[in-house]
């Protein structure tokens, strides 16, 4: 899957906003606002599970990378996510 699909479904995903559990946030990290070298994917299968995190690191922009990219659409799609949530900007590490 190419990258600016990949970058296009999970927007669409995110726009619907919250409809229910299991839910998905994503959330990049990097040395700099510019750079995200690392992205958590996390998943709570209902209100007050456990939060199950799975992580990529890159050593280019997590952001623009095809294979992250695909890799989340792929982890939403197989995990059923009703609700897919995307913190704004890149937190620095």
């Amino acid at each position: 899957m190419n990258l600016e699909k990949s970058k296009k479904r999970i927007a669409k995903k995110v726009k619907m906003g919250f409809q229910g559990y299991p839910k998905i946030t994503i959330a990049y990290q990097g040395p700099s606002a510019d750079i995200a070298n690392e992205v958590s994917v996390q998943f709570v299968l209902e209100d007050g599970a456990d939060v199950q995190v799975e992580r990529f690191r890159t050593e280019g922009d997590a952001r623009k990378d095809d294979v992250i990219q695909s890799s989340i659409v792929k982890i939403i799609e197989r995990s059923g996510a009703k609700t897919v949530a995307l913190v704004e900007g890149v937190n620095i590490l």
